[in-house]
């Protein structure tokens, strides 16, 4: 009888578990009969890949070095992460919301400065404020300080009307009529200063004339427009000193224009010299004589005239107001206010103005500028 000689049981290695990239495999672990065990799989599994291997056997260790145990991923950590990015882009979108309203806030504020600073800047080209522009109190405070009393003093009386300061330095245009024939001129600011005048030219013939005050300076000057662009209808503000009342403003709009104006000059008188010689004298409280549509208007023009086109306006002027400004809403100056019916009642004094007044067009001043500094009209 042959003895059986048993064969010794070769070890078994169970395979290890593949490599997933991104996944650590798991780690062997010990039983309590000193037994290495290497999973195979997440949950254990069955057969010869099971978690172990057969069903109790003893499986010794595998040969070769030991792999390198990895900590097996905890799902916690990961939902928590979660929840922290969710909380940063949570706190990420406040942030935003909160400067969003700070820049929004900022760029208010800095836009009320811009409308504050721009409300109280000057309209290009014009002296009229943003904020005013348009109105007759913008145009009244714009232009005011620009307008001036004058009063000249002759032998026959003395007489008061306006003028507009156009140089800083103290040049006025103002009608021929208003200084005609004086030996004394004194101008009076809006501000109250007052200063000597002296005559630098006249041209009778389209009733204007220059002066300037003596020892001025830094004056604030008129802007002075564009009549040919005026239409009928135009809004208009009339500034000058009626009956003496220095910084009168009025306002209405252009009724027509091209008027053909004529009005008593005096070609012969010399000025500065206080002689009459039998023109007609500028009566401040009757106005200057005027002839329109083929009457006459505050007394005779005698028999020396000139006729000019005029922009007609329904704004109240009165005797005073002459050498004064017509201005348009933009605060320029469209015309120099020349004639104005006054209807005198049965007492003699004067009723007021009737709507029915003439400006020279600024155009036909600012043409004769040259000619008045150099001592004439043309």
């Amino acid at each position: 009888m042959t003895d059986h000689q048993e064969q010794p049981q070769q070890p078994y290695h169970p395979p290890r578990p593949p490599y997933e990239p991104g996944r650590a495999p798991y780690a062997p672990f010990t039983t309590e009969h000193g037994t290495t065990i290497w999973p195979s799989g997440e949950h254990g599994g069955h057969g010869e890949h099971a978690g172990y291997a057969g069903h109790g056997g003893h499986v010794p260790p595998p040969t070769g070095p030991e792999p390198t145990a990895t900590p097996v991923p905890v799902p916690g950590p990961r939902r928590r992460a979660k929840r922290g990015v969710g909380l940063m882009a949570a706190v990420a979108i406040a942030a935003a919301a909160i400067g969003g309203g700070t820049a929004t806030l900022v760029q208010q504020l800095a836009a009320d400065g811009t409308t504050t600073a721009s409300a109280s800047a000057p309209v290009a080209g014009t002296n009229v404020a943003a904020r005013g522009a348009g109105t007759v109190a913008g145009v009244a405070a714009a232009v005011s300080p620009s307008i001036v009393e004058i009063s000249a003093a002759s032998n026959s009386g003395k007489s008061t009307g306006s003028g507009v300061i156009i140089t800083s330095g103290g040049e006025v245009v103002t009608n021929n009529h208003v200084i005609s024939g004086a030996s004394e001129i004194t101008v009076r600011l809006d501000d109250g200063r007052t200063y000597p005048a002296e005559v630098v030219g006249t041209d009778p013939d389209k009733d204007l004339a220059l002066i300037e005050l003596k020892g001025a300076s830094g004056l604030k000057t008129a802007s002075l427009g564009d009549s040919k662009d005026v239409k009928v209808g135009d809004e208009v503000v009339a500034i000058g000193s009626p009956e003496g009342l220095t910084g009168t403003v009025t306002s209405g709009i252009v009724s027509a224009l091209d008027r053909d104006v004529t009005v008593a000059k005096d070609e012969d008188q010399g000025q500065g010299q206080g002689q009459d010689q039998g023109r007609q004298q500028y009566d401040p409280r009757q106005g200057w004589p005027f002839e329109f549509g083929g009457q006459q208007f505050n007394g005779d023009t005698g028999s020396s005239k000139t006729t000019y086109k005029a922009l007609q306006t329904d704004a109240s002027l009165n005797p005073g107001n002459s050498g004064g400004a017509l201005i348009n809403m933009n605060g320029e100056i469209i015309g120099i206010n020349s004639a104005m019916y006054s209807p005198s009642s049965s007492s003699g004094s004067t009723a007021g103005s009737v709507g029915l007044g003439f400006a020279i067009p600024i155009d036909t001043v600012k043409a004769d500028l040259d000619a008045l500094r150099s001592g004439g009209g043309n």
